[in-house]
């Protein structure tokens, strides 16, 4: 389920009442391929609900350039939200999830093979509250910058 900013503050104490573990993850997810699919069925893995925040379209283009992304914020989002590991998306516009994360304070942050525990944006807000940083390695070869390189090839 896509929901808004305004919403996931109210949501995320919501399911924190209820006794839920919530797992956050991030990232541009323009191109979607298998090895994001094994990554968020990963970090699902890690406790009850999975939110995602996902790069707007203007976030995505000052960290990947110009032409990106390929896919719409709305595309993305739609497509990202209808995976079965994911239970909400929320769109973000800053560079990095550090306020989304603040905002929700997840049990778990999940981040890919590419970061280093101790480098992953919101480590403290997280491990502060008692939470944890998790880093699940890449699949091999699998990355959009290659799928785009191959197409434009």
């Amino acid at each position: 389920m896509i929901i808004s900013r305004n919403e996931i503050e109210e949501l995320s104490q919501k399911l924190k009442a209820e006794g839920k573990k919530i797992v956050f993850t991030n990232g541009c997810f323009d191109i979607l391929h298998s090895g994001h699919v094994f990554y968020l069925q990963k970090a699902k893995q890690q406790g009850d609900i999975l939110v995602l925040g996902l790069n707007s379209d203007a976030s995505v283009r000052r960290l990947k350039g110009e032409k990106r992304p390929v896919n719409s914020e709305e595309d993305r989002a739609i497509v990202i939200s209808e995976l079965k590991s994911i239970d909400f998306v929320v769109i973000f516009e800053e560079d990095t999830p550090q306020e989304i994360i603040s905002i929700i304070v997840p049990d778990i942050l999940v981040k890919g093979g590419d970061y280093k525990k101790e480098d992953v944006v919101g480590k403290e807000v997280v491990e502060k509250n008692g939470g944890d940083v998790v880093i699940i390695p890449f699949v091999d070869g699998k990355s959009t910058t290659n799928i785009i390189n191959r197409i434009n090839e």
